[in-house]
């Protein structure tokens, strides 16, 4: 597969030493090398060490936060195989006993920011017009156990099911503590997705209890969501229970299955908090894959696996404690807002939002993020590249001291976007970029307060995760590109999928090519110095001429464009034996795709990428379809220009913009 020499570009971050003296992963080393008497002089070796000896590394972890269990444990890792690791036999523990430990007087648990005041039309609460509300550490202790009393009192028990259909607010993080303390099991959906997409993915896992809301604020607009909540109750038959939580002033409709409450009374007095102990992989939770290919798969993590990965991703990669304050823009839909609530673990504070991010002005997250002092904030390229374009400078435009890292998801970050956020966001101010996923619901790569960052590159692989690049024959490669693979299990991989007795859509979504390895889905180069290049999907891969190539690519110098909001390339294997790559393009305000644009692109494409990643046609379109949670659909999109029938092979409720699918139909050959 040809992509950019990585080569050896400098640093745009390198930690000091009093960062590296200071950071929570380097006390966590000091520490292992106590305990285990081996030399660990940096990150490299920690890494080394994690992924080497997994039993002491889990159990390190386990240890070094003090985790609490209601039994001893024993053996780390009973059994190592994929699928099918065996974790901690024996334990038992619940997700919210490490959460409540915590609680403390001088700091919240949950702040609520809502859109600015007077951005909105009607009448909502104060917090939707903008006030902030904060829910203290005793308050979140008194609403969750008021709500698992009520959950209980309506039959909710071990291994029930309780789903939201929520916006981004404290009552989704309550809900979800509430449901896992009885041992339940929560699944969630943002209010963006329509009533059936939500039905969907909750309707497979029969719930017993309905949590939802009225509607939700985004870009100045209510959006009451009554309709959607009636389809979702009527098509729920199992519900003993709905609680609507009333943001704009709206009662739910006459009960189709089972009871209904309005959130202040089902969170009302006072009931004593006492997790349920369960097993280590008793399921915690259901997330679900994007589903615009088929129905959304309900992938499920349990309970003990979950709190390990999240402890150390948030705690020791991200360098987040009880000091900090966690902003991450995200929705109950996407892994990122699960991944959010796990700064509660360590005793910070958690941002809830549920507004636009560019409204009332494009740069409003980082005015939110000022406001709210975050040290962490959470965001995407996508919006990253909103705010270069519009010349803003937020540094200079808002109080930005608190910030310690700035972290992204959600597709390639270009190197382009990364030195941007260093020149206008804060030189001492790293950029920790992500990758992994609903999966394991973390990530395998990204940053870490000990090393250096790279523009247009992930610092490290995440300790305790044994990621390596695969060539085409199962072979290890560095340098070059290769199948992203895990050749040793995770704690957070999944316990299994829903409604998949014999394990056979898990064993085929992971283990199908490498038997054995997790192979992921995406094109990665590991550098020689140990960072890794994201490069695209490996099932979009365009294979031109027989040479594989990476779709980050051609986007990340495409974007960089100035004339450019967006684009999407499709590679589309034709019957005669040809092979057709358009880009699709969505321009700027004022361009125009004329001649001189049209080379100006394919230069950029020809001088960052290569000249085989110049596409066969560029067109402009009206927008770029995505996932709810913001990924290209490179797959869908080339399987219709294939002559696919989109009705068969898209579910138009689960893309952000159905309406432009037909724009594409209109374009095939």
């Amino acid at each position: 597969m040809h992509v950019r020499d990585p080569g050896s570009p400098a640093p745009q971050w390198v930690p000091t030493a009093a960062d590296i003296d200071r950071a929570r992963i380097t006390d966590f080393a000091r520490w292992v090398e106590c305990r285990h008497a081996v030399a660990l002089p940096d990150y490299r070796a920690l890494w080394q060490w994690s992924v080497d000896d997994l039993d002491g590394f889990w159990r390190g972890v386990w240890d070094y936060f003090d985790m609490q269990s209601r039994t001893p444990v024993g053996e780390v890792l009973a059994e190592e195989r994929m699928p099918g690791a065996v974790w901690f036999p024996g334990v038992t523990l619940n997700y919210v006993d490490q959460v409540l430990r915590h609680e403390r007087a001088d700091r919240p648990a949950l702040v609520y920011s809502g859109e600015a005041v007077g951005s909105g039309s009607g009448s909502g609460s104060g917090a939707d017009r903008g006030a902030e509300v904060e829910v203290s550490w005793a308050e979140l202790r008194r609403q969750v156990g008021a709500l698992a009393a009520t959950l209980r009192g309506h039959g909710v028990g071990v291994g029930d099911r309780v789903v939201g259909y929520l916006p981004n607010v404290p009552e989704a993080v309550i809900a979800f503590l509430a449901t896992a303390s009885l041992g339940a099991v929560w699944s969630a959906c943002g209010q963006d997705y329509s009533g059936p997409a939500a039905l969907d993915r909750l309707g497979q896992l029969a719930p017993t209890v309905l949590i939802t809301a009225d509607g939700y604020r985004f870009a100045g607009k209510e959006h009451h969501r009554g309709e959607a909540v009636q389809q979702l109750r009527e098509g729920l038959p199992s519900l003993n229970l709905t609680v609507q939580l009333s943001r704009f002033g709206a009662a739910a409709g006459p009960a189709a299955s089972g009871a209904v409450m309005s959130w202040a009374d089902a969170t009302a007095g006072d009931a004593p908090l006492e997790p349920v102990a369960v097993d280590f992989d008793h399921p915690l939770w259901v997330v679900f894959s994007s589903g615009t290919t088929g129905l959304p798969k309900g992938i499920v993590h349990g309970h003990g696996g979950v709190v390990l990965e999240h402890l150390k991703s948030i705690a020791l990669q991200n360098d987040v404690g009880p000091g900090d304050t966690v902003f991450w823009y995200t929705s109950p839909s996407w892994m990122m807002w699960n991944f959010q609530v796990a700064a509660l673990l360590v005793g910070a504070t958690v941002v809830c939002y549920d507004g636009s991010p560019s409204y009332p002005a494009t740069d409003s997250l980082f005015a939110f993020a000022a406001r709210h002092h975050a040290t962490l904030l959470g965001t995407s390229p996508g919006y990253v590249l909103a705010v270069a374009k519009a010349g803003l400078v937020p540094r200079l435009d808002h109080d930005l001291g608190a910030l310690r890292a700035v972290g992204i998801t959600g597709s390639t970050l270009p190197a382009a976007s990364s030195l941007w956020l260093a020149e206008n966001v804060g030189t001492a101010v790293p950029v920790f970029s992500i990758s992994g996923g609903t999966d394991v619901v973390s990530a395998f790569v990204g940053g870490v307060p000990t090393v250096p960052v790279w523009p247009g590159e992930l610092s490290a692989r995440y300790l305790g995760v044994a990621l390596e690049a695969f060539d085409e024959d199962g072979n290890p490669v560095r340098g070059q590109v290769g199948e992203l693979v895990v050749t040793r299990p995770m704690p957070s991989m999944p316990v299994r999928f829903w409604n998949d007795a014999d394990g056979a859509r898990y064993r085929d979504a992971y283990f199908d090519t490498y038997p054995g390895v997790w192979r992921h889905g995406d094109w990665i180069t590991i550098t020689e110095r140990d960072s890794v290049i994201v490069h695209g999907r490996s099932d979009s891969t365009l294979n031109r001429n027989g040479i594989r190539m990476g779709s980050a690519d051609i986007y990340q110098a495409v974007e960089a464009l100035p004339e450019i909001v967006e684009a999407l390339v499709i590679g589309a294997e034709q019957p005669d034996g040809g092979y057709w790559m358009p880009l699709f393009v969505v321009l700027a305000d004022g361009a125009a795709l004329d001649d001189a644009l049209r080379e100006r692109i394919r230069s950029a494409i020809r001088e960052q990428a290569s000249p085989r990643h110049v596409p066969d046609q560029i067109t402009e379109a009206p927008g770029i379809p995505h996932t709810r949670t913001g990924k290209k659909l490179e797959v869908p999109i080339k399987r219709i220009f294939q002559g696919a029938d989109a009705s068969r092979i898209l579910d138009r409720t689960a893309i952000d913009a159905p309406e432009l699918i037909d724009w594409y139909l209109t374009q095939r050959l």
